[in-house]
């Protein structure tokens, strides 16, 4: 394993685990000392135990450093590796194997810490048929979010990217899409023209997350009805033992995603496991679509989704209206019916 492998894997791993991003940030930095560096002069400073003399290299990167060059897995890798394991009940094994791609990610395009490539080579490898990129809207400017001009830039990336995929043999594709912010009057942040552009659309409240119920609910509910919309996002917004759940009817939101075959998202972030156990069960009983969606921000991230296998498992969801359970065609065929 060389030292750019062993950070890499070890940036994947503290992502998995949620850790800091003050760590995450000096694994990167360490990576990127170690991609500008002759390898020569990497080794020799490892030898001779001056790589922290590079500014960037701290005592453990360079632990990291020095065991991946004699050939090792470095220690704090094996560590990392073990402790940031993601759970998959037995109950909800069925449902990961179920699933064929993801429909809710981020990339650097908006506030994702990984390039688009980077994150189709994890989908890849963790066994997925596709990705659906859904960089942020450009309403959210805290996550960076893509004005039209950036979207049509990103297609176009996506498309050239999709190429490459296909020319080094992978039947992986990336669906293009967009997490478009649902705005105060329930409109959402990108044009009609946009939107039907877009493979997958998933609609999420971002703002104003204390508004009143009945205000709330008409918000949700305009974006639901919006033939574009395929998918609500984190649908409460809370953040476990941060922020609480937003108030709406539950009643009228679950009914107008039937109504107009818009799925609830299982989001699997584990600051947020989005909606509360009580939600999924409402949802189930009107006759919801789901999808169970990683809201990946980084590689390790795309691991998060059996936290919501093991949810759907507990609470019974029925496979058959878990829509990333379908192939790529069948997904398009689904949204574009909406």
């Amino acid at each position: 394993m060389s030292p750019e492998a062993a950070l890499l894997r070890v940036v994947h791993c503290l992502d998995r685990a949620l850790a800091s991003p003050y760590k995450t940030r000096a694994f990167v930095r360490a990576l990127d000392v170690v991609r500008t560096t002759d390898p020569v002069e990497l080794a020799e400073r490892a030898r001779d135990q001056r790589l922290t003399d590079l500014d960037g290299i701290g005592d453990a990167t360079a632990g990291v450093i020095t065991e991946a060059l004699a050939g090792v897995v470095p220690s704090y890798l094996q560590k990392i590796e073990a402790d940031s394991q993601i759970e998959l009940t037995d109950d909800g094994a069925p449902y990961r194997a179920a699933l064929r791609g993801d429909c809710h990610l981020h990339s650097t395009w908006s506030d994702g810490g990984a390039e688009i490539e980077a994150m189709a080579a994890t989908a890849i490898d963790i066994g997925h048929e596709y990705m659906v990129l859904t960089d942020h809207s450009a309403r959210l400017t805290v996550a960076h979010g893509l004005d039209e001009a950036r979207l049509a830039d990103q297609l176009v990336e996506i498309e050239r990217i999709n190429g490459e995929i296909a020319a080094a043999g992978h039947d992986f594709r990336i669906l293009t899409g967009m997490e478009v912010d649902i705005l105060l009057d329930g409109s959402l942040d990108l044009s009609d023209d946009m939107l039907g552009r877009l493979d997958v659309v998933v609609a999420s409240v971002h703002s104003k997350l204390r508004m009143e119920s009945k205000q709330m609910t008409e918000r949700m509910v305009m974006a639901i009805a919006n033939p574009h919309v395929d998918i609500l996002g984190h649908m409460t917004g809370r953040k476990i033992g941060k922020r609480p759940e937003s108030t709406f009817d539950a009643d009228f939101v679950f009914a107008a995603c039937a109504q107009f075959d818009t799925a609830v998202e299982l989001n699997c972030r584990p600051e947020r496991l989005d909606p509360p156990r009580e939600l999924i069960d409402l949802a189930i009983d009107y006759g919801c679509w789901f999808s169970i969606d990683s809201d990946a921000h980084a590689t390790g991230q795309l691991e998060w989704q059996p936290l919501g296998c093991n949810r759907a498992a507990e609470r019974e969801v029925p496979v058959e209206r878990i829509v990333n359970t379908w192939s790529a065609d069948e997904l398009i065929g689904w949204a574009s019916a909406g």
